[in-house]
């Protein structure tokens, strides 16, 4: 299979790399790699799909919120992690449309706190449940067999900078993760989120 791993370069992203590396050409693709683009310019996605041309699977290991008490945070900030963690990945899908093979997938990120929220991490929980329902309802409607899925992990244990603002949270390795990526886009299931711890 040919995947695009977009954030391949970041920590996700080299689980996503190394799960599905064997027997795949993965092209690796991020801000700063050697297929650049950034979520939040259509252009750049569009530039992106251009560059690579058709494939069998997207991941996106990817996305940015702020992380603020919520009587801090303005309404930049919410629009800062919409555009960049929600919109980059949906829009990600909307002109993949275009490029993955009949029966390719689509995976996007999330995280666990949709459904376990920390201080600091509205934006976070607004963005990873925007994200699932998408997910939900985007499955449904899928041309030409077409399937999409999240993968939302707790906290990385090679992620000790954040483990802080995750007390009593169960850590996850990035191997974990990189098996439910590996899931998603080897498995058949469709609109369903992979939860790693």
């Amino acid at each position: 299979m040919k995947i695009l791993i977009v954030g391949a370069n970041g920590l996700l992203g080299t689980g996503a790399v190394a799960a599905l590396a064997e027997g795949n050409e993965i092209i690796k693709a991020s801000r700063s790699g050697e297929v650049s683009v950034d979520l939040r310019d259509p252009n750049s996605i569009a530039a992106m799909y251009e560059q690579v041309g058709k494939v069998d699977a997207v991941i996106a290991a990817t996305g940015v919120v702020p992380f603020k008490s919520i009587t801090d945070l303005t309404l930049a900030d919410y629009h800062a992690g919409i555009d960049d963690k929600v919109l980059g990945q949906v829009e990600l899908v909307r002109q993949g449309l275009n490029y993955v093979t009949d029966g390719g997938s689509f995976t996007l990120t999330t995280g666990i706190t949709e459904r376990a929220p920390i201080l600091t991490g509205v934006v976070a929980s607004l963005a990873n449940g925007a994200l699932e329902s998408f997910v939900l309802a985007a499955a449904i409607e899928m041309p030409r067999g077409l399937r999409i899925n999240a993968v939302s992990p707790s906290v990385l244990v090679e992620a000790p900078g954040y483990h802080e603002y995750f007390p009593g949270f169960e850590q996850v390795t990035l191997k974990a993760c990189g098996k439910a990526y590996a899931k998603s886009v080897n498995g058949k299931k469709s609109g369903h989120t992979y939860k790693v711890g």
